[in-house]
């Protein structure tokens, strides 16, 4: 069997410098979310049209600042109240189970995000194929429904597994004297109950890989039509393709990477004592999710011109703020 080190104590510049990682990954992930949430939010207010992608990316904007607020919270409660002779406080559990669910409502929005790419990217040629595509297309407010209400129902399902894990323990407690073993058959079975409502990821990662192997194929055909074109420099087509694979491609990697790390910080915390494996643990799944911000920010025309008009405006009000100090230096022209 695995054994690590237990890591009871976590030394004071080891807690300071995760303190410090964790305000600067918040901040940075709400500030590049709060960002694409204002900039489409507000043609909501201004009675504007806001279409199915900038729909989209209101919801997973506004669902990831709760995913980073939790993450904060969760790096706030491990500093300060995570004790390890109880690693399965109420308050951690509570926070884990919040996580769950708004990582599955990010993920299925995402899931959402690649079926809308493939619809209006790639070219199908089998009547239900398109036929579906067209129906993603149009209808992509009813999609977003059906996976919220997948995502209640998953949530309420995991909401049973976890009470019932705390209605066996206290059973376990309350029936045998060995307190050890029972604690010990208490984490392993608080372990199984998040893996098993994990699995809940599987059907919509997926739908993101399939989305992402359709676009690969579209792209291949593309460029396979194209190869006998000289002289055009500019395919839209084809910047369509790069811009949702590199989307799609890099959400697949950073979510394996979150994933991985969740699911390897609850055997580190209630199993193996390791706080400072924790720590690393929460560190990227908080990155992760920034980072795939600023690249839907980096391929969306729409923020783009957003971010190009606030750099304009920062430098036009540092221009007007240096201008008197340069004024006597310039001499005036009448």
């Amino acid at each position: 069997m695995l054994t690590l080190t237990p890591a009871i104590t976590v030394s004071y510049e080891v807690k300071s410098l995760f303190l410090l990682l964790s305000v600067l990954e918040f901040a940075v992930g709400v500030l590049v979310n709060a960002f694409i949430f204002s900039v489409n939010f507000r043609d909501i207010v201004r009675r504007q049209p806001l279409s199915s992608c900038d729909f989209i990316l209101l919801s997973l904007s506004f669902t990831r600042l709760f995913l980073h607020g939790l993450l904060f919270l969760h790096a706030f409660q491990l500093v300060y109240f995570q004790q390890m002779q109880d690693p399965l406080s109420n308050s951690f559990q509570i926070i884990l189970l919040l996580w769950m669910v708004v990582n599955q409502a990010s993920l299925w929005i995402t899931t959402c995000l690649s079926l809308l790419y493939c619809s209006r990217i790639v070219r199908f040629s089998h009547g239900p194929l398109l036929y579906l595509a067209s129906w993603v297309s149009r209808k992509t407010s009813c999609v977003l429904l059906g996976m919220v209400l997948l995502i209640c129902a998953c949530t309420a399902y995991c909401s049973w597994d976890i009470f019932r894990y705390h209605l066996t323990v206290s059973t376990m407690l309350s029936m045998y004297n060995n307190t050890d073993h029972n604690l010990q058959i208490a984490k392993l079975s608080f372990f199984h109950s998040f893996l098993f409502c994990s699995l809940g990821s599987i059907v919509p990662f997926l739908c993101v890989l399939s989305s992402t192997g359709l676009l690969i194929v579209s792209l291949w055909r593309h460029m396979r039509t194209m190869s006998a074109r000289t002289g055009d420099s500019h395919d839209p087509s084809l910047e369509a393709h790069v811009k949702a694979l590199k989307s799609l491609i890099s959400f697949l990697c950073l979510f394996v990477v979150a994933l991985s790390a969740a699911l390897l910080s609850v055997p580190l915390l209630v199993l193996w004592h390791n706080k400072t494996g924790v720590m690393v643990c929460v560190g990227i799944m908080a990155a992760c999710p920034s980072g795939h911000a600023a690249i839907l920010i980096s391929g969306n025309a729409k923020l783009k011109r957003a971010v190009g008009s606030i750099l304009l405006w920062v430098r036009s009000s540092l221009k007007v703020g240096a201008g008197p100090k340069a004024g006597p230096r310039t001499p005036e022209l009448c």
